[in-house]
């Protein structure tokens, strides 16, 4: 959702810029490709160095929690068992669990457990980097074919009518995958991206006329 809204925001923005500033048909065709490849190229290298940092990260505990479970196997026993009993187990059922799920996979145990991480949730920066430009890509897609429907002169005001109700969507969608209230996410979303475009739509209109 993040990604689409990106896509949608950031190249109607760019596109109503330049429309407010008088450019071609072509012209805001072309930006509007630029804008999608740049802005999704963008997307995919952030993405991508976020969740590689955080797998150099979780590798990184992993490799501690191997030696402390090397050099201090009773400590980590008892550190398992704190936990379970935190959760509500009697500290004797804890230690029972705990010295079970050592010795089938110690490792695996507290890398759950005692730092969180799980096969679900175990960082894929290339995962994250594609999934990043596909959602930018869906979400620039719209304002950029949009500049082949629309007249020359309404453009920019046709793409702003139309992405704002989008946005509006897409933070309905958040708001339910999420279990919001959807009416505060919605006006975020469209207000946010309201300014984005006006602030844009600004300025290519004091540059347009200043050229």
């Amino acid at each position: 959702m993040l990604g689409a809204n990106d896509g949608i925001v950031s190249t109607a923005s760019l596109i109503i810029g330049m429309a407010a500033a008088g450019s071609s048909r072509s012209t805001l065709l072309l930006a509007g490709v630029a804008g999608l490849v740049a802005g999704a190229m963008s997307m995919a290298a952030g993405e991508y160095v976020s969740v590689s940092t955080q797998a150099d990260t979780e590798r990184a505990d992993l490799d501690l929690e191997l030696q402390a479970l090397i050099k201090q196997p009773a400590y980590e026993l008892k550190e398992l068992t704190t936990i379970y009993v935190d959760r509500g187990l009697d500290e004797a059922l804890a230690k029972q669990v705990a010295t079970q799920l050592m010795a089938h996979d110690a490792l695996g145990a507290h890398a759950r457990d005692e730092l969180g991480f799980s096969e679900h949730h175990t960082a894929k920066p290339i995962q994250a980097a594609l999934a990043s430009v596909l959602a930018f890509c869906v979400g620039a897609l719209l304002p950029t074919l949009l500049t082949l429907v629309f007249p020359q002169g309404y453009i920019g005001k046709g793409i702003a009518a139309a992405s704002l109700p989008l946005l509006g969507l897409l933070g309905a969608l958040s708001a339910r995958a999420g279990g919001a209230p959807l009416l505060r996410p919605v006006l975020r979303v469209m207000i946010w991206g309201g300014l984005a475009m006006a602030a844009t739509a600004g300025i290519g209109a004091l540059i347009g006329v200043a050229v």
